[in-house]
């Protein structure tokens, strides 16, 4: 994206991509409580390809940081997010279909970790396949996102290309 293309966003579409990726923000956080609770500890529920445990992960991706203070990477990770909401705002309105559902996908997720982390204990993951690190729906929705994001980027011309509207 150039400087020049990005444009002040519509009401919907903040409210698009902010509504969208709160409601994903309410299902990880949702299915994080529900493993909490169903899960006790150390119980494991093999599923076949993949089994449902609790970890908590102090850090950040693969575990990264989990010697810091907490709020050392709450604050990095805030601060991240901060950016990255700025960014997805800025840019709404040149991303086509693809590029926002990315947006929301990985603002979703983005902000499901957040929150989880915010209690101290760390991110809640229970998806194990015994050959990836542990993880949750937030993370699946990042990485969905990320992918969406970038593909649509890449392959969908700005939205201000397709229907005419340059305002």
């Amino acid at each position: 994206m150039s400087a020049t293309s990005v444009q002040r966003p519509r009401p919907r579409e903040v409210v698009g991509l902010l509504g969208g990726a709160g409601v994903l923000t309410l299902v990880d956080l949702g299915l994080k409580a529900l493993a909490q609770t169903a899960l006790p500890a150390g119980q494991v529920v093999d599923l076949g390809w993949i089994s449902l445990r609790v970890f908590y992960n102090p850090g950040v991706a693969f575990s990264l940081g989990a010697s810091l203070p907490a709020w050392m990477v709450i604050a990095g990770t805030g601060l991240v997010l901060a950016g990255l909401v700025w960014y997805l705002l800025a840019n709404v309105r040149a991303m086509g279909t693809v590029a926002r559902g990315g947006a929301v996908l990985l603002l979703g997720g983005a902000l499901g970790n957040f929150v989880d982390r915010l209690g101290g204990a760390g991110v809640v993951d229970y998806l194990h396949t015994g050959w990836f690190p542990t993880f949750n729906a937030a993370d699946v929705f990042v990485t969905v996102g990320v992918a969406g994001l970038v593909l649509g980027m890449l392959r969908e011309p700005p939205s201000g290309m397709r229907d005419g509207d340059t305002s």
